[in-house]
C-alpha cells in the first residue's frame, strides 16, 4: 500500500547536492499498516520505517466539574466544560442526563471539528441550598461512554451578629439603666458568612412582638397593662436607636465594625400610678433591629401578585438583634428645700447656709455642677454623688450691692450624650442633659451715716452750693470741675448798673465763687458779667490750650468732611433699594398699580375650594434617618394606593426625569424600589400556549427611577415593554409573557437595571406540559332505562376535561374490528376551552347479533390519546 517514486542516480552524488523521493500511501483497508523504505548509500544500509494509519478521532472530556460556593439567590448560574478532539477527522459526542438539579445542557449533542475544542454550558439554578453531586453521561466516537461529575454547594446568604470582644453571635445587647437624655454605645460586629458580596441595610422593627416601649416591667400587673397604652402612641422610635453605619456592602467572609446608641426618652403617660417608690417612674424599652439584604421584599408585593408559591415565600435573609435598656430619671432632693432665705446683711458683709444634696436613685450616680449666680456662691462647684448617697454644699450670699435679692441657681446634671451632627462618626462627650433649680432670696441693707451742715460765712472758691452758706461734710464724692454761671445776665436786675440795665447781649452770670473756673479755656464766642452789677467779666483765654483761627477752621472742615461722608452712605443705600424696588415691581405681572386701587375682588364659589389641590413635590428621602418598619409600611401604602399606572414612557425625556434618572441611589433608598416577585412561577403551562404573568414595580421614592429589562431567552422574547421611566410614589407593572414548544421542567433569570446602574434578577419557572385531555371514566356501562320497550337505545355520557390553559382540539375514532360497531358518540369532534370541561353522549343502538362491546379512541391534536371502553349491559326477562 505504499508506492516510492525516485529516480536512482547513475552517478555519485556530489557533495552540496540532494536527491528527493516521494512515499505515497494508498490505504485500501481500514487498518494501520507498516512496513520499511531500505535506502543504500555507498555500501551502507538504512531502514527508514513507514507506518500508515486511517484517519480516525480522538476526543477527551474533562471528568469533573466544579461549581464551588453558590449563593441561593435564585440565580441561574452557568459554567462550560470542554471536549478536545485531537484527532485527524470529526467526532460525534452525546450527552444524556435523568436527574432534576442541571438545568440546561447545551448542545446535548454534536460534532467536534479535528484539532480544536467544544464548549458545553451546563446551567444550575440556586434557588435550593444544598450539595450537589450529579453525573451526566457522555458518549463519545471511539471512546464509548463517559461519566462527568456536576459538583458544587449553594449555600444561604447569612448575616451574622457577632461580639467585638468575645466573637460570638449575640441576639441580644443590654445597654442596661440610662438617665433621661442620656446616651450609651455598645460596637457589634456585622459578618458575611457567605461567598459573594452582600448590601446590606438596618432598619427597626415597630408593633414587633415583644416589644417594650417606656413599660415599667418591675412594676404591678396592674400597672404593667395599664401603661399598655404607650405602645399606641406616635413615637418614632428612630429617635431613641442609632445605628452608624446603617447601610453599606459587605465582601464575602467580611466584618464590619457598627456602633448602636441607646438615648431613652421620657414618655408622658395619660395616667400616673398610684405608686411612691422611686420605680414607678422607671421606663423599660424593647426593641428589635434587623440587618437584611438590600430589595428582597417579597413579602410586600404578595397581595399585588395575586398569591404566592413555595419559592416567593421565602423570605429575605435577615438577622434580628434586641436591644434592651431602661430610663430613670434624675431624682436629687435637697434639705432644707429648694428655697433658701439667706439672712439680711449688710454691704461688705457675707452670710452662709448649709444644704444637703441626696441621690435618691438606687441605680446610678449624678454628677452635677453648679453654675455661676450674682452675689452667691458654692462650695464645692462640682461633684458627684453615688446612688443613695449624700453630699453637703455651703452657699455663701455675699451681696455687691444694696437691695432685694431673688436668684434662680442652676444645677446642671452631667451626663454622657452623643453629637449627632456627623452621622458617620458617633462622638460621646459629657453634657448637661438636666437641670435643676434653686430660689435663693437674700436682702442687703445700707449702714446709715450722719450728714452735718456748718455755716461758712466766707466764700469757697472749690465747692460750695450756689449760695455757699452750707457745706456737707464727711462727703468723699467731689466734683472735678467747679460751678459755672448758669443765668443769663437779663433775667436779673438785682444791682445792676445803671448803664447796664439795658443789655441784652445774652451773656451768662458768673458766680462770686468761679474764680477758679475763669482761668480755663472757655468757648472763645461766649461773654460772662457779674452777677451783681452785671459788668462785663474778664475772661482769659489760656494760649497753651485754647485752639487758634486757623485749627477752629480745620475742625469745622473735618466734622464737614465726616459729615458729608456719612451723607453720600446714606445716599448710596438709598439709591440700591430704589434700583431693587424697581427690579421686584418691573415684571409682566406688577404694572405698579397700586393695591386694591380700582381693582375688584374675584368672585369665589364653592367648587373651588372642592378642588384638590396639587401636591407640592417631596424633598428627596434624608439619608441620615434610619429606616424602620413603619416609616416603609407608610410609603408603601401612599404608592399602592394610587391607580396602576401602564405604558409609562420608555426614556427619560424632560429635565427632571433626566436628572432624577442619572441619580446613583444609595442602599437604603434601593430598599424602598420593589421589584418582583422575585420568583415569577408560572406552574405548569402547556406548550403552544401563551401566558401572562405581572412584574409589579413600586417606587417609593420622591423621584423618577429608571427601569431597563434585559430578556435573551427565545421563550420570554414577547415581554414588553423593556423599558419604563417611573414616577415618584407609583405603581406599575409589566406584563411577562412566556410561551414556549419544549416539554420539561424550564428555569431562568434575567436582570433589569434601575438608572443604568443598580442591578438585580428575577427567576422564572415553568413547568411545560403537552396538550392533555381527560376522561371522568374510561370504561362505560351503558344500563337500560327501568320499563324501557323493546329496541330504545341505550344512551350515557362521559365527560372530557382539559385540566391545563390551552384550548384543545379532539377527535373520536371508533376501533373497529372484523364487525362493525354498534357504538355511536356524538359530538365527534370539537374544542375544550381551558380549565372546562364537555360532555359527550355515547349511545348503543340494540339489533340482531349486534356486539354488546365497543371502543373509541380520543385523539387529541398535537396531545395525547385515550382510550375509551364501552359495554351494553342487556337484560333478558323471562
Amino acid at each position: 500500500q505504499f508506492k516510492l517514486i525516485v529516480e536512482n542516480p547513475e552517478k555519485p552524488i556530489a557533495s552540496g547536492l540532494q536527491l528527493k523521493a516521494v512515499v505515497q500511501y494508498a490505504p485500501k483497508c481500514a487498518e494501520d499498516v507498516r512496513d520499511k523504505l531500505t535506502l543504500l548509500i555507498d555500501g551502507d544500509v538504512v531502514h527508514i520505517p513507514l507506518l500508515g494509519f486511517i484517519p480516525y478521532c480522538d476526543l477527551e472530556i474533562e471528568s469533573e466539574l466544579n461549581f464551588g460556593e453558590m449563593i441561593a439567590n435564585n440565580k441561574l448560574v452557568t459554567k462550560e466544560i470542554s471536549i478536545t478532539n485531537r484527532g485527524t477527522t470529526s467526532g460525534v459526542f452525546r450527552i444524556s442526563y435523568d436527574g432534576v438539579v442541571l438545568l440546561n445542557i447545551k448542545p446535548a449533542r454534536g460534532v467536534v471539528k479535528p484539532k480544536s475544542v467544544k464548549k458545553i454550558g451546563v446551567d444550575i439554578c440556586t434557588d435550593v441550598p444544598g450539595v450537589i453531586k450529579e453525573m451526566i453521561k457522555v458518549e463519545l466516537e471511539n471512546r464509548g461512554c463517559t461519566e462527568v461529575w456536576i459538583k458544587g454547594v449553594v449555600v444561604e446568604r447569612v448575616l451574622k451578629v457577632l461580639g467585638v470582644s468575645c466573637g460570638k453571635v449575640l441576639k441580644c445587647i443590654n445597654f442596661g439603666p440610662l438617665y433621661f437624655g442620656t446616651s450609651k454605645t455598645e460596637q457589634i460586629h456585622l459578618y458575611n458568612e457567605s461567598p459573594e458580596s452582600m448590601d446590606w441595610v438596618a432598619v427597626l422593627e415597630e408593633n414587633a412582638v415583644g416589644e417594650e416601649m417606656g413599660t415599667d416591667l418591675q412594676g404591678s400587673t396592674d400597672a404593667v397593662l395599664h401603661q399598655l397604652n404607650l405602645k399606641n402612641k406616635d413615637v418614632d422610635i428612630s429617635t431613641l436607636i442609632l445605628c452608624v453605619p446603617d447601610q453599606g456592602t459587605l465582601l464575602p467572609y467580611e466584618k464590619t465594625l457598627i456602633t448602636l446608641c441607646f438615648s431613652p426618652k421620657k414618655f408622658e403617660r395619660d395616667f400616673e400610678v398610684n405608686n411612691t417608690s422611686n420605680t414607678a417612674m422607671i421606663q423599660d424599652y424593647v426593641l428589635f433591629l434587623r440587618f437584611e439584604t438590600v430589595g428582597k421584599r417579597d413579602g410586600c408585593l404578595q397581595n399585588l401578585s395575586g398569591g404566592t408559591t413555595a419559592a416567593t415565600r421565602s423570605v429575605s435573609r435577615r438577622v434580628d438583634l434586641a436591644l434592651m435598656g431602661s430610663g430613670f430619671p434624675v431624682i436629687l432632693t435637697f434639705k432644707p428645700g429648694t428655697v433658701i432665705n439667706f439672712k439680711d446683711c449688710y454691704l461688705g458683709e457675707q452670710t452662709q447656709v448649709v444644704c444637703t444634696m441626696k441621690n435618691e436613685s438606687e441605680f446610678l450616680p449624678i454628677t452635677f455642677r453648679f453654675r455661676k449666680t450674682a452675689h452667691f456662691s458654692v462650695s464645692p462647684k462640682r461633684g458627684k454623688l453615688k446612688k443613695k448617697a449624700e453630699k453637703e454644699v455651703v452657699i455663701s450670699f455675699s451681696p455687691h450691692q444694696i437691695g432685694k435679692f431673688e436668684m434662680k441657681q442652676i444645677i446642671d446634671i452631667i451626663g454622657t450624650g452623643v453629637d449627632t451632627s456627623n452621622v458617620d462618626v458617633l462622638k460621646t462627650s459629657a453634657k448637661s442633659f438636666h437641670q435643676m433649680y434653686l430660689t435663693l432670696l437674700g436682702v442687703c441693707k445700707s449702714k446709715r451715716k450722719s450728714i452735718v451742715f456748718t455755716i461758712n460765712p466766707g466764700l469757697t472758691p472749690l465747692i460750695s452750693n450756689a449760695t455757699g452758706q452750707f457745706v456737707v461734710r464727711g462727703t468723699r464724692q467731689l466734683r472735678d470741675t467747679a460751678p459755672v454761671a448758669i443765668l443769663k445776665s437779663t433775667q436779673t436786675q438785682i444791682h445792676t448798673h445803671q448803664k447796664n440795665r439795658n443789655c441784652k447781649d445774652g451773656a451768662l452770670i458768673a458766680f462770686p465763687n468761679d474764680r477758679a473756673a475763669s482761668l480755663r479755656p472757655s468757648e472763645w464766642n461766649k461773654q460772662y458779667r457779674t452777677i451783681f452789677t452785671k459788668t462785663e467779666r474778664y475772661n482769659y483765654v489760656d494760649p497753651e490750650f485754647a485752639y487758634t483761627d486757623s485749627e477752629r477752621l480745620l475742625r469745622e472742615e473735618n466734622k464737614k468732611h465726616y459729615a458729608d461722608f456719612i451723607s453720600r452712605l446714606r445716599q448710596r443705600r438709598l439709591e440700591k433699594e430704589a434700583i431693587r424696588q424697581f427690579y421686584i415691581y418691573n415684571n409682566p405681572l406688577s404694572v405698579g398699580i397700586k393695591p386694591a386701587e380700582g381693582l375688584q375682588s374675584p368672585n369665589i364659589s364653592i367648587s373651588d375650594f372642592l378642588k384638590e389641590k396639587p401636591q407640592p413635590k417631596m424633598l428627596p428621602l434624608n439619608d441620615n434617618g434610619m429606616l424602620t418598619s413603619r416609616k416603609l409600611a407608610a410609603i408603601v401604602a401612599k404608592s399602592t394606593n394610587k391607580g396602576v399606572w401602564s405604558w409609562l414612557s420608555p426614556e427619560p425625556s424632560s429635565t427632571q426625569e433626566k436628572e432624577d434618572c442619572s441619580l446613583t441611589l444609595t442602599h437604603k433608598q434601593l430598599h424602598q424600589i420593589f421589584i418582583g416577585p422575585s420568583t415569577i412561577d408560572f406552574g405548569e403551562v402547556c406548550v403552544y400556549s401563551t401566558t401572562t404573568k405581572e412584574l409589579h414595580i413600586i417606587n417609593n421614592l420622591s423621584v423618577h427611577i429608571w427601569i431597563q429589562i434585559e430578556i435573551e431567552v427565545a421563550e420570554l422574547q414577547e415581554t414588553s415593554p423593556l423599558s419604563q421611566v417611573v414616577p415618584p410614589l407609583t405603581k406599575t407593572y409589566i406584563p411577562v409573557v412566556f410561551e414556549t414548544a419544549t416539554v420539561g421542567m424550564f428555569k431562568t433569570s434575567f436582570n433589569y437595571k434601575i438608572n443604568n446602574q443598580h442591578i438585580g434578577h428575577v427567576l422564572v419557572i415553568a413547568h411545560a406540559m403537552p396538550l392533555e385531555l381527560q376522561l371522568s371514566t374510561k370504561e362505560l356501562v351503558l344500563n337500560p332505562v327501568s320499563g324501557c320497550l323493546a329496541g330504545t337505545e341505550f344512551r350515557r355520557t362521559v365527560t372530557v376535561c382539559n385540566p391545563r390553559n390551552e384550548p384543545a382540539g379532539f377527535t373520536w375514532r371508533p376501533v373497529t374490528g372484523d364487525r362493525k360497531s354498534a357504538f355511536t358518540i356524538e359530538p365527534t369532534r370539537g374544542f375544550v376551552e381551558a380549565y372546562s370541561e364537555v360532555e359527550c353522549e355515547v349511545v348503543w343502538s340494540p339489533g340482531f347479533n349486534t356486539p354488546d362491546t365497543g371502543q373509541f379512541l380520543l385523539c387529541v391534536r398535537r396531545g395525547n390519546s385515550i382510550n375509551l371502553k364501552c359495554s351494553a349491559k342487556v337484560t333478558i326477562h323471562v
